[in-house]
């Protein structure tokens, strides 16, 4: 299968992306990948550098006749998100991602595809190696961990770069030139309780939520896309108040940045109101299944008995945390006063995991305005602290201000024109790209942000444009003879 996508044009930058998606490269686990890249940037007899935290630069001089033009970073992230539907068998640790054509798009089989950000860091290596390509010097930039917290641009050393302008190849619409981006905060709420024994008179059920499209918790957030916690907890928050049910444990979500697409709960209800339980239950499943119909048309709900469970939680508790739970927003919280269509503030409720007296509840809050963001966060903690639970807030990260009269987006819009008789969307995302962070190690650079169109991304269901790379490479080879005098 990765044969054919090997063969695409340009033939370059499909065959690193195919090298670099044979290697392991979970967040927080980049030992594997970073040990390839270091490789290659040795076998170009290039200079390369790492920090402390394990991003590395590897630096390629100016070829001839450019030495004048200012030095540029180009910036991708070496992991990728890894997910994969539950009847997919495969290990991220060994295997490579599968991945086969399908009319337009290069996908994966079963898993994330890793466009997000392999297209990016595949580009930069397709730039590095040619003896063709005209350029000014480059500073290549990888990053580790932008999945989850963007420790590798947290920590980025600030001596490790000289140059005045970044290329990020991070957005994933081709059309679009990103000028700015939301930052985040995460919100984790936790709280332990007593387990009670189940009464013998109950009967098991465990209840599946899966088929959801899922997607980027940023990017995607504004779709009305079903999340799977959501959906589980309105499920359980009834049949509690209609029959008393109790929950013995919940699995719901994976990732902090992805919009869940599967839960499953384990449950008790009395045996004696089992008839009208699966009455109630299915007529609101096909509501909600009516409800999500346009966006997620490959909903499954199921309701399976199952063992009887030994333990369940107290009731008292379980009231608390699902009105919690059905409290606390999830999706957006505001949009743009300023910027029309954009995504001011969201939230995302990404993880659910209850059972053995313990419950973790992960969000991801996103926001352009840092007011808004502590606004949404601080709802979050209301919501959570009223059912006894200790919220913490973590791994901040900045937002990237949007600077329309940067140089660089000139640059880029200019040749975005020449190319295509049409110019680009100048736009900020709601997502976080590391442009802010970089930004405020690197407080003179120039950046813009800018990508073939990836969609799904975070989901199995990730894909990109094979003829968008082909109009994207286009516009990265024909902006580097464009960069401006020093």
């Amino acid at each position: 299968m990765n044969q054919a996508v090997r063969s695409l044009e340009p033939k370059s930058l499909w065959n690193y992306f195919a090298d670099l998606n044979a290697v392991p490269r979970a967040s927080k686990k980049e030992a594997e990948v970073i040990a390839f890249i270091k490789a290659f940037g040795a076998s170009l007899s290039l200079e390369v550098k790492q920090d402390a935290i394990g991003n590395v630069v590897i630096v390629k001089p100016a070829s001839p006749g450019m030495e004048n033009r200012k030095t540029i970073v180009m910036q991708s992230h070496l992991d990728m998100v890894h997910q994969k539907n539950n009847d997919t068998e495969f290990d991220f640790a060994t295997q490579g991602i599968e991945m086969f054509i399908q009319e337009d798009w290069v996908k994966a089989k079963g898993t994330t595809l890793g466009a997000d950000n392999g297209i990016g860091v595949a580009t930069i290596m397709a730039i590095l190696a040619s003896d063709k390509i005209e350029h000014p010097k480059i500073e290549a930039l990888f990053t580790i961990d932008e999945e989850t917290g963007m420790t590798g641009a947290m920590n980025l050393s600030s001596d490790l770069l000289t140059g005045s302008i970044l290329l990020n190849l991070d957005t994933e619409e081709d059309d679009e030139i990103g000028i700015g981006c939301a930052g985040g905060v995460d919100v984790t709420a936790e709280r332990s309780y007593k387990e009670a024994t189940t009464d013998a008179t109950k009967i098991g059920y465990q209840i599946s939520v899966k088929g959801l499209e899922g997607g980027h918790s940023g990017i995607e957030i504004h779709k009305g896309l079903g999340n799977a916690n959501k959906i589980m907890n309105r499920m359980l928050l009834d049949a509690y108040e209609n029959f008393g049910l109790q929950i013995s444990s919940i699995v719901g979500g994976s990732l902090r940045n992805a919009i869940p697409r599967e839960s499953e709960a384990i449950v008790a209800i009395d045996a004696i109101s089992e008839d009208v339980f699966l009455l109630e239950i299915n007529l609101l499943i096909t509501a909600i299944k009516a409800e999500q119909q346009q966006m997620d048309p490959n909903l499954v709900i199921e309701l399976n008995k199952v063992e009887l469970p030994e333990k369940v939680m107290d009731l008292g508790v379980q009231e608390g945390v699902i009105r919690s739970l059905h409290t606390a927003h999830n999706g957006v919280f505001r949009m743009s006063p300023e910027v029309d269509g954009l995504v001011e503030a969201s939230n995302n409720i990404a993880k659910v995991q209850l059972g053995n007296g313990v419950v973790k509840i992960d969000c991801l809050t996103r926001s352009s305005v840092l007011s808004s963001r502590t606004d949404v966060a601080n709802s979050l903690r209301a919501a959570f602290e009223l059912s006894g639970c200790e919220v913490n807030f973590g791994g901040a990260y900045p937002g990237w201000k949007p600077n329309k009269n940067s140089p660089i987006l000139k640059v880029l819009d200019d040749t975005y024109l020449a190319l295509n008789s049409e110019r680009a969307h100048i736009m900020a995302c709601h997502a976080g790209l590391e442009c802010g962070i970089i930004g405020e190690h690197y407080p003179q650079m120039d950046m813009v942000s800018f990508g073939p169109t990836i969609l799904g991304a975070h989901s199995p269901d990730e894909r990109v444009s094979i003829t968008s790379v082909q109009k994207y490479w286009k516009l990265v080879v024909a902006v580097l003879k464009e960069i401006p005098k020093k």
